[in-house]
């Protein structure tokens, strides 16, 4: 038992060995049982449904939506020798522990004309079913096998899966998920099906592709079922610290192998060589750049860039304001003479709470609002990407796009228009824009397009 959860439990992939014929009965190391075993303590009832507004609601009202849920779940699930086993029918299964970034280890057995899913956060789903031509939902996929983000838009990485990994009815199957952010990455029976992909929000389809709200920043583990038995077992989980995401998210994937491809430090974490501006306002401090307290002003790579990417860490202080430089000319204010500035702002802070939303962290400055609800805790490193391609700009901030807008479609501005005259920039430099207080960048790097 101790080799097979050694093999489990590794970086590398599952191995393709069949599944263990025996039950886990500890967690392995770091990870915690979603299951003790021989009860259904800790779950509850909820069928397809936005978890947002669940989750909303009154503590009183949210705990007789769990208590209702339960006659249906004592209906339709049940624990067999240390498995949860479900008829195909009732609500699904869900975790009363909310999640962030998380690992998910879990074993699963289903039946011939079965469909079902792992719900992440609330959020449908890591796809399961009947993936034989009998099935008869080749038309729809079926065919490519299970572990793909099956409601993702058609074309969207992740959507399919990368190879077909099913194991023949009456075989337990693997399943490991990593989710950071919207970024899933999920190996079935030891091979990579989905590859650090973008999970969509289900909830929220029907909005414009650029506007539509991100997946919850936590939510429950919820296991969907319909249309014949299926069985789970071994349900661990390991919560994932800040380091820890930053590192995945700055690796980039299994496929990058941490070293996703055209990156180049811009930092050499020990000076300012090859940076401009008043650096005297600032100070490297343990590998990372800081703003001078009552300092500021714009600091910018020599570099000048049209389209590129950069990745980045970011620390708050609390009430910590900075910002983003985006093609910025080398003088004058970097929200108006550049092409925009990006907000940096510890939004949380009640000095901040009648900002207007364009002001907001990851927001270009006073003409596009980011979705709010993703920056960590202040005190704690962000993991920050962004990508500037002709007039759009993409912000993705610890795993989840919060901004993917084309500056050129906005029409209203926080101020009058002529104020953003750099709006219509096509290069300039990366840099950063202080505002005297001690905000903390580190593992500066830029990607050319």
């Amino acid at each position: 038992m101790s080799t097979s959860i050694a093999l489990f439990t590794a970086l590398a992939l599952f191995p393709a060995a069949p599944a263990s014929e025996t039950l886990q009965t500890a967690p392995p190391e770091g990870f915690r049982a979603l299951f003790d075993g021989h009860s259904l303590a800790g779950w509850w009832g909820a069928t397809t449904e936005d978890p947002r507004v669940w989750m909303a609601l009154p503590p009183a009202a949210l705990q007789d939506k769990r208590r209702a849920s339960l006659e249906d779940i004592r209906a339709h699930w049940s624990v067999e020798d240390g498995e949860l086993v479900n008829d195909g029918q009732g609500l699904y299964l869900t975790t009363v522990a909310l999640f962030g970034d998380f690992e998910l280890l879990l074993e699963y057995r289903t039946v011939a004309g079965a469909d079902s899913g792992i719900y992440l956060r609330g959020v449908p789903q890591v796809q399961i079913w009947d993936t034989t031509e009998a099935g008869g939902k080749w038309n729809i996929g079926a065919g490519k096998g299970s572990g793909g983000l099956w409601n993702n838009d058609a074309g969207m990485p992740g959507k399919d899966p990368l190879v077909h990994a099913d194991r023949p009815f009456g075989e337990w199957n693997q399943v490991r998920i990593i989710m950071l952010g919207e970024r899933v990455t999920v190996w079935l029976n030891g091979q990579l099906v989905v590859d650090h992909a973008r999970m969509q929000n289900y909830f929220d389809r029907d909005t414009p592709a650029e506007l539509r709200l991100p997946i919850p920043a936590r939510g429950p583990i919820q296991l969907q079922t319909h249309g014949g038995e299926i069985r789970w077992r071994n349900l661990f989980i390991r919560e994932i610290a800040p380091e820890e995401a930053n590192r995945r998210l700055s690796e980039g994937g299994p496929s990058a192998k941490g070293k996703p491809r055209g990156f180049e430090p811009i930092f050499n974490g020990t000076d300012f060589s090859g940076w401009r501006g008043p650096t005297d306002n600032y100070e490297v401090r343990d590998g990372a750049i800081c703003c001078k307290p009552g300092q500021g002003g714009t600091i910018y790579h020599q570099r000048e860039l049209r389209d590129f990417e950069v990745a980045l860490e970011i620390q708050l202080p609390p009430g910590g304001n900075n910002g983003l430089a985006i093609r910025y000319p080398g003088e004058g204010d970097a929200a108006y003479a550049g092409m925009c500035e990006l907000q940096v702002l510890d939004n949380t802070h009640e000095k901040y709470a009648a900002l207007d939303p364009r002001q907001f962290h990851g927001s270009v400055y006073g003409q596009a609002a980011a979705h709010r609800g993703y920056l960590r805790k202040p005190g704690e490193w962000n993991f920050e990407r962004v990508r500037v391609e002709g007039s759009r700009i993409t912000v993705e901030l610890n795993g989840t796009v919060i901004l993917d807008r084309d500056l050129a479609t906005i029409t209203e501005h926080m101020y009058p228009s002529e104020k953003f005259a750099g709006r219509t920039r096509t290069a300039g430099y990366f840099g950063l824009a202080g505002h005297s207080d001690p905000v903390r960048f580190r593992a500066l790097r830029v990607r050319p397009l």
